[in-house]
């Protein structure tokens, strides 16, 4: 058998093509190998830099001592040498956004292209689907983890005033040639963001579609939502959702769905929540909503936050009846411009 499985039906294909993908074991075909072997050499790195952000501890207490006195050039001393490595370990989680960025682009290439529909890349390129999922369930994670910590803009924050202080007292600066100012400009406005990694890949979707003008938006719009419905199928039907080996697998589909609908949102001109969308989010919400809640809670808070395009027809009064009917949900509206969606109401699909 496959690892990928066909599962089409009439009634799939008036609500879009379904599969069943195996994460877990899909190997890449020697057409794949190239692209793979570019992205594997990024992805590998990806455990490594969950590891260092979730034992991040920051350094706040010798930042509050040093504040607290000013005078005392030792607390001076000890926050800045307690701050530097810290600085340290989050240009390398920016710069591994950007290395992130550009393995998703090259997936985006090769799942995307001619003359293959999204439907025949998965089925013909289920390795390189494998890592667009990977991306993405690593982004998500980054995200819950950089959200639960404020350490991380603290210490950046104190960092910049620090080395801004110095230079103008013309005090060499251990550090400062760690992060120059054009750096340091670019890593305030990524972790400035509540969810800094799915701005990256968000943007860079963004810039694969402008940048590619002789691809249809469709191809890539059809292969954000082709993967939601993957995942959606797996999670909510039970004889799909046996075949996992992994317990873990069950949350990656989980993110991955949340991580591909957030981008087809802020790639298609009306969004995912729009009647039109090819992606079911009233499916989608609930599948999350039947998970433990202290499990999804993270992913539900991402998609609340998301942004949705409000400026054609389908943000008419109809749409946003279908809307809050689907996801239940409390949306700030204004025609031709992207907003934030204010709320979740806890009580969806109870």
């Amino acid at each position: 058998m496959g690892n990928l499985l066909k599962v089409l039906t009439c009634t799939d294909l008036e609500q879009g093509p379904n599969f069943f993908l195996d994460f877990e074991n899909a190997q890449p075909t020697e057409s794949e190998k190239e692209i793979y072997n570019q992205v594997n050499v990024v992805l590998k790195d990806a455990e490594g830099i969950l590891e260092d952000l979730q034992s991040y501890r920051g350094a706040g207490h010798e930042i509050r001592e040093a504040i607290q006195h000013p005078a005392d050039e030792k607390l001076q001393e000890k926050a800045w040498g307690a701050v530097v490595p810290l600085v340290g370990k989050l240009k390398k989680f920016y710069e591994f956004s950007q290395r992130l960025e550009a393995a998703l682009r090259g997936l985006l290439g090769a799942l995307t292209s001619t003359p293959y529909s999204p439907t025949q890349h998965l089925e013909r390129e289920q390795a390189l689907a494998k890592q667009f999922a990977e991306i993405l369930h690593f982004t998500l994670r980054f995200d819950e983890l950089k959200m639960t910590n404020p350490a991380i803009q603290n210490d950046f924050s104190y960092y910049r005033r620090t080395l801004s202080r110095m230079r103008i007292n013309n005090v060499p600066a251990e550090g400062e040639n760690e992060v120059n100012n054009e750096l340091a400009n670019r890593m305030s406005l990524f972790y400035a963001e509540a969810t800094p990694m799915l701005k990256t890949l968000s943007d860079a979707t963004t810039k694969f579609v402008s940048e590619n003008k002789n691809l249809p938006i469709e191809n890539t719009t059809d292969c954000l939502s082709t993967m939601a419905s993957v995942c959606r199928v797996m999670l909510e039907t039970p004889e799909y959702r046996s075949r996992f080996t992994n317990e873990e697998t069950v949350s990656f589909c989980l993110r991955v769905m949340v991580g591909v609908i957030i981008l087809y949102d802020h790639v298609h001109p009306v969004g995912a929540f729009a009647k039109t969308s090819k992606i079911d989010m009233k499916g989608c919400i609930k599948v999350l909503k039947d998970q433990p809640p202290n499990s999804v809670e993270g992913l539900l808070n991402a998609l609340s936050v998301k942004v949705i395009w409000c400026g054609t027809e389908e943000g008419s009064g109809s749409e946003y009846k279908a809307l809050t009917s689907a996801a239940n949900r409390l949306c700030l509206r204004e025609r031709g411009r992207r907003l934030t969606v204010c709320q979740v109401h806890n009580k969806t699909f109870e």
